[in-house]
């Protein structure tokens, strides 16, 4: 059979999922689980190892993927927010360049009814963070309820708009799943995976959170946090009890994350299912397939679920990406990068210029996806989490660098109180982990003599880069912020 010329133009498959930690993906060394079809993205392209977010949490991760800025800059700095519309997007960018361009599954910046997708042809969108089961959407035709299981109809919807296309289209697709993203309902097909009792404990599970600071000692994202809607069935009777924390911990842990893992399993049938597309209809060696999540998530480390702080857990994010012929299959990169340079890297790779997106913030990926090295490349990422006194997760505000060999965190915690108290606050803290000895990040070195050298190195690094990415330090509760309301 005489293979098809190829096309000018590459194309883009871009599958975004929520909550998706990287150490529940085979590819990036899972003890908990296999993904194969997930893992074939890496294995036929390239596993990046050191991909950050800039801001653990849905709304403003998802708006930096878009933009390729910070949440300073796109203003969706919470998820009580949705980006400035006057920020471009990559999409937006390819779409008048003759690109189709789609987007199906969550979107979350700002209600569907206030915040239209913008650049899409076509659109289907959850409200919110939308449900698993028999799902309400919104598309440019209104809203409607679709019968089936969440994960499957984002697929279907995406298949069916592959169907469509002309055979030379370039299109620009995006698949944000809403899984594995809490409350965690998985497929029945999957119900016989990961039984109750099977699976593996992280090593960090006992963490007492000794020397860490007061803020997020008393962070409520512990296992035992975790409700009985979580977990699916009431905590026994002989389990309740302050002595029987751990038991109870653990107990909660597996059921967590028989239902996670299960939620994830539905993505792989998903992978598999658009990369079989791709082959069958020739459009594999044109198209660049990128598989990522938001943010990373604790699966039981440090006894936590969830996100939010900057512990590596949260802050690595899943990046694996295929292009037949410009990215050498089995490619590791080990370059650090974040969600910031997502944009830029994809608008390089389909010929579009840096001043069609002119907000952007990141750099192109490339040369690293192809086996290139960049001298002057960064050797740290900056991190901020915005919320104060976030009151589901009493998650603190804070900011931050991580280095090749170090984090440093500042805790600036203005207006955060303990629990159930209106009026206590706790002081401006400090957090630093020497990521060589202690990988785990299990001991805090900011107060120990011996590091006050290299703190204060750290601290002058993070000053550098928070202005070079133009944010400003906090300032006291009567800092300006931003209008969140946009």
């Amino acid at each position: 059979m005489t293979r098809p010329a190829a096309r000018p133009r590459p194309s883009i498959l871009f599958v975004l999922t929520d909550d998706h930690a990287a150490h529940a993906i085979s590819a990036y060394g899972s003890r908990v689980n296999s993904t194969p079809s997930i893992d074939r993205v890496g294995a036929e392209g390239a596993r990046l190892d050191a991909m950050y977010c800039t801001n653990s949490i849905c709304t403003p991760s998802r708006a930096s993927i878009l933009t390729g800025t910070y949440s300073h800059v796109n203003g969706a700095c919470s998820i009580y927010s949705q980006f400035d519309y006057r920020v471009r997007t990559f999409p937006e960018v390819l779409q008048e360049r003759g690109y189709r361009t789609a987007l199906y599954g969550k979107w979350h910046l700002g209600t569907a009814e206030k915040a239209t997708p913008r650049g899409f042809e076509d659109w289907k969108v959850f409200p919110d963070q939308g449900d698993y089961v028999d799902p309400v959407m919104y598309g440019p035709g209104g809203q409607e309820r679709i019968r089936g299981y969440a994960t499957d109809i984002i697929t279907a919807q995406a298949t069916s708009f592959l169907d469509e296309l002309g055979a030379d289209d370039p299109f620009c697709l995006l698949v944000h799943h809403k899984a594995p993203h809490r409350p965690w309902v998985p497929h029945p097909r999957h119900e016989h995976l990961y039984e109750v009792g099977t699976i593996l404990e992280p090593e960090t599970i006992g963490d007492d959170h000794e020397g860490r600071s007061d803020a997020v000692r008393q962070v409520r994202m512990t296992l035992d946090d975790l409700t009985e809607h979580d977990v699916k069935e009431p905590v026994p009777e002989e389990l309740r009890g302050e002595e029987r924390l751990r038991e109870r911990s653990a107990w909660k842990y597996q059921r967590y994350m028989r239902d996670y893992l299960r939620t994830v399993q539905a993505v792989d049938d998903s992978v598999a299912t658009l990369l079989d597309w791709l082959e069958e209809h020739d459009r594999a060696e044109d198209t660049i397939v990128v598989y990522t999540s938001d943010q990373g998530f604790f699966l039981g480390d440090h006894g936590w679920f969830d996100k939010r702080l900057m512990f590596d857990e949260s802050l690595t994010m899943p990046f694996l990406v295929r292009w037949p012929g410009q990215i050498p299959a089995g490619t590791e990169v080990e370059a650090m990068a974040t969600n910031v340079d997502i944009a830029a890297t994809l608008l390089e790779a389909c010929g579009v210029e840096p001043a069609a997106l002119p907000a952007q913030q990141g750099r192109s990926l490339l040369p690293w996806l192809r086996g290139e090295s960049v001298e002057d490349w960064p050797d740290a990422v900056y991190y901020r989490y915005w919320e104060h006194d976030e009151p589901a997760h009493h998650a603190p505000a804070h900011y931050g660098i991580r280095t090749r060999t170090h984090k440093l965190i500042h805790y600036y915690n203005d207006g955060l109180g303990s629990p159930g108290s209106s009026d206590a606050v706790w002081p401006a803290q400090w957090e630093l982990y020497d990521l060589v000895a202690d990988p785990a990040e299990l001991t805090n070195v900011a107060e120990d003599p011996a590091y006050a050298g290299i703190r204060a190195e750290l601290e002058a690094q993070l000053a550098r880069l928070q202005a070079d990415v133009g944010d400003a330090p906090y300032a006291g509760p009567d800092t300006p912020r931003l209008d969140w309301s946009v």
